[in-house]
């Protein structure tokens, strides 16, 4: 079974795809988070620390619309513009995700959309 899982309390799809998937009926997986505002669309901070604030907001928002939380989460996939922002993504990353964290993977691309400096992706535990 497949179940869409839409909020209006992160933002709505820019593209042909869900804000998370439910499957085998305990499982979570949601698309990529850019930092956008929710309300208005417009990206949120200039900085990837400031914007990986808003994707983590965004993320947050998903989880608790499915029945989830950051405590839940089993796997994260971090994709950054830069490489020289994973220690500042890291620290914001740290104060959301607690121990045990996740599994991750952290990967450097050539762009992203709406040329944001970051998106992050999960898998999530429901109960």
């Amino acid at each position: 079974m497949r179940q869409p899982i839409q909020t209006t309390d992160a933002p709505a799809a820019i593209g042909p795809y869900s804000q998370a998937i439910q499957c085998a009926g305990n499982l979570l997986f949601t698309a990529g988070q850019i930092p956008l505002d929710p309300k208005t669309g417009n990206i949120v901070g200039d900085s990837a620390a400031e914007q990986v604030e808003q994707v983590l907001k965004n993320l947050d928002a998903i989880l608790r619309a499915a029945g989830s939380d950051f405590s839940r989460v089993i796997k994260t996939t971090i994709f950054l513009k830069n490489m020289s922002d994973f220690a500042a993504v890291n620290e914001i990353y740290a104060r959301h995700l607690k121990a045990p964290y996740p599994a991750r993977s952290t990967v450097a691309v050539a762009g992203l959309p709406k040329n944001v400096l970051v998106e992050i992706e999960c898998v999530a535990l429901l109960s």
